[in-house]
């Protein structure tokens, strides 16, 4: 009888669970049993786990073999414990050492002919192998550069397995062809993005090699210094106006204005995006604010997360730390627009399936994008819109109260005029310029909040705004007023303060004035109160 574990990693969302993978060997008649909850895909580890070993010159033991994964009652998924079983196998049949293996995490595909391919969700794995102690982790190749963001861990990138064989064994380690990718396609990361997702169709960042620049938008001063307010402090943005007046172009360049993810905030994005299989490629490190902007004809599950079995990142989650653009935001399903309320407050979303409950991080900055009626025209001079007063009515109303009173910022988009778009060539500031007040307004918010759980100012509870850092005297005259007459509720209260503190941060004042709170009144209310603007020189 011979026995042998080794370890891997089962992931419930971004987070993972170490699974010992042990191997038994009993005589008699030969057969092949995988315990522990297996999915599907896992089940059929028996046959690539077999197949891999024959063909890398291994024999196969024709004895009961028995392989469980533990905890048992831990659903697990996907083909990443094949490295593991196959490692479990051959220990137990003394082809290798069983204490080389022991305290080994592994993670990969096997391919039939022994080839260890790479999965999805190597970052979070080797977090929480991390996590639970363990400092050697046995990963693809190809997800080396993935697994080595983790600190203080040791990582063994394989091409195939009898490299990790002999490598175990302290024998030479063979050479393995690579890959033909000049004639033949990656066929070795075939899976690793899901079909119908990528950085192409709106999920992943807008930053590349010829990002989109602010000064590109003709005109829009005051959509500009809203979006300027939005980077500065998290804010959301609910943008409204005709088609063709630059909602779009405006929301594109918002992650540039934002300032480069922190170590730990690139960590949990990469993980998001790693399981989701969104990844861009070559590039395993994700170090700007991801930008995702969904089609309105985006189901629930594609947003918020889901499907079968173990649900999957939505579009929330993958624009964890970065901008969630819903354009034409009227035409998304209201089941999906009503589900956005609790991320919004809570920053994370919980998701339950038949095949689990998984906690996926969704702290991103919301842009909604909408037209002001179903034609577009509707309050423009001589713009010939038909649609009734009911029709614009019901229309606006898509968008519920309880849900605009989480959007901190409201700004209508005017059609742009004859002489900003073909004026005298003149062009507004760049998104370098505004990036760098931006990060300075950053920079005093952070120094404000410094060994408090608070980084922007649209994280800060509305108690400690009314408390701890209070607005100048006679500030909160207007907003007395607005909640007097009952167009301003408690929560719309708590985040126009959160708006003037920012105002009040970019235009270098320690506290707010009248005027900041009173530009983040009307940025809230979207009612002009003839408040000059103070936000930037530029503005």
């Amino acid at each position: 009888m011979g026995f042998a574990r080794t370890c891997s990693v089962a992931l419930v969302g971004v987070e993972g669970v170490v699974v010992e993978v042990q191997a038994d060997l009993e005589p008699g008649v030969a057969a092949f049993t995988l315990v522990g909850l297996p999915d599907k895909s896992l089940s059929e580890s028996r046959d690539r786990v077999r197949a891999a070993l024959v063909n890398s010159g291994e024999t196969w033991p024709q004895k009961k073999l028995t392989v469980g994964l533990s905890p048992a009652s831990v659903p697990k998924s996907g083909s990443g414990f094949d490295l593991a079983v196959a490692c479990a196998v051959l220990a137990a049949a003394e082809r290798i050492a069983p204490t080389a293996i022991a305290d080994l995490m592994m993670i990969g595909e096997l391919g039939l002919d022994g080839r260890v391919r790479p999965v999805r969700g190597v970052l979070p794995a080797v977090l929480a192998a991390a996590d639970a102690g363990y400092r050697h982790v046995v990963v693809p190749e190809r997800a080396t550069a993935e697994a080595t963001l983790v600190p203080d861990i040791a990582v063994l990138g394989v091409r195939s397995l009898r490299q990790l064989i002999a490598a175990l064994n302290d024998e030479p380690i063979p050479e393995e062809e690579p890959d033909d990718n000049d004639r033949h396609p990656d066929t070795i990361s075939t899976g690793l993005t899901i079909p119908g997702l990528g950085p192409g169709l709106g999920l992943g960042t807008t930053r590349g090699a010829h990002p989109p620049d602010l000064a590109d938008v003709a005109g829009q001063p005051a959509a500009r210094k809203a979006l300027e307010i939005a980077a500065a402090g998290s804010h959301h943005l609910y943008l409204s106006g005709p088609p063709g007046a630059g909602k779009t172009m405006l929301a594109e360049r918002l992650p540039g204005l934002l300032p480069p993810l922190t170590r730990q905030e690139s960590l949990e994005v990469t993980a998001v995006h790693s399981i989701a299989g969104v990844l861009p490629p070559g590039k395993p490190h994700i170090e700007s604010a991801p930008y995702c902007a969904p089609h309105h004809s985006a189901t629930m599950p594609s947003i918020v997360g889901g499907g079968s079995g173990l649900p999957r990142p939505g579009a929330v989650s993958l624009a964890h730390h970065g901008v969630l653009f819903l354009d034409e935001a009227p035409e998304f399903s209201t089941r999906v627009l009503e589900a956005l309320r609790q991320p919004l407050e809570s920053g994370h979303v919980v998701v339950a399936r038949s095949g689990g409950v998984m906690r996926l991080p969704a702290k991103f900055l919301l842009v909604f994008a909408a037209n002001p009626c179903p034609c577009g025209r509707h309050a423009l001079l001589g713009g010939g819109c038909e649609c009734t007063p009911n029709q614009v009515r019901r229309y606006q109303a898509r968008l519920s109260g309880p849900l605009l009173d989480r959007v901190d910022l409201r700004v209508t988009v005017d059609t742009v005029s004859r002489s900003e778009l073909i004026g005298h060539g003149t062009r507004g500031e760049t998104t370098a310029h505004v990036a760098e007040r931006v990060h300075e307004a950053r920079q005093r918010a952070a120094a404000r909040y410094q060994d408090l759980p608070w980084n922007t100012n649209s994280e800060v509870p509305g108690h400690e705004l009314r408390t701890r850092w209070r607005v100048r005297t006679g500030a909160m005259r207007d907003i007395e007023r607005e909640m007097e007459r009952g167009l301003l509720t408690a929560r719309g209260l708590d985040r126009v303060l959160r708006v003037a503190w920012t105002v009040a941060d970019l235009a270098g004042h320690d506290r707010p004035s009248y005027d900041d709170v009173g530009q983040a009144l009307q940025l809230r209310t979207g009612v002009h109160r003839g408040v000059p603007a103070t936000v930037g020189s530029g503005t």
